[in-house]
């Protein structure tokens, strides 16, 4: 079941970066329900095996494409975020004092935290684009505005999945002009 979770979430990774046109240096923020992805009801079966197949499908696409990766906590630690801190600090971003487990913090967060190599936590991010593994409601972490991306999978493992890139805001009106490599 693992190795099949590794291949989805790769694949799903490869075809969100690529339709939400992400760059090097970037923000993408994941919410990761392992418990889910096994088939349990969300927050009741948290598994480090379901959390490190996810994370050894997205890890090394991220790496190469230079993209920068906010992982979601769980409602007991208030959807906190785990980012390197070399990707805080040039945000600006205001570091908290936690470290994720999996019962505080849930069982990807964890993995993440143990595979950077500077975690830190963060109470308040705005991503590029996201992805929401099992419903973990990652809709507060992303810039104005979102945008559905639709991709050829719907799961990894047994854990729904949404994806989302962000925009800028249109202005003006029917007399406005834009920049079509922005869009």
């Amino acid at each position: 079941m693992f190795d099949e979770v590794k291949s989805q979430s790769a694949e799903v990774i490869t075809q969100l970066l690529e339709q939400a046109k992400l760059k090097p240096g970037d923000l993408l923020v994941i919410g990761c329900s392992s418990s889910e992805i096994v088939g349990s009801r969300i927050g009741k079966n948290s598994s480090m095996e379901a959390a490190q197949a996810v994370l050894s499908g997205i890890w090394p696409i991220l790496q190469e494409k230079g993209i920068d990766l906010a992982v979601q906590c769980c409602e007991h630690l208030n959807r906190a975020l785990i980012l390197e801190s070399s990707a805080a600090v040039r945000r600006g971003y205001a570091v908290v004092n936690v470290r994720p487990q999996p019962k505080a913090g849930g069982s990807f967060a964890t993995a993440v935290w143990e595979k950077m190599r500077s975690p830190v936590a963060v109470e308040h991010i705005r991503a590029d684009a996201g992805l929401d593994i099992g419903g973990t409601l990652i809709g507060m972490h992303l810039k104005e505005v979102a945008v559905p991306v639709r991709l050829s999978l719907g799961r990894i493992g047994q854990a729904n999945i949404l994806c989302a890139r962000t925009r800028l805001k249109f202005i003006g009106g029917v007399r406005a002009a834009y920049v079509e490599e922005l869009l």
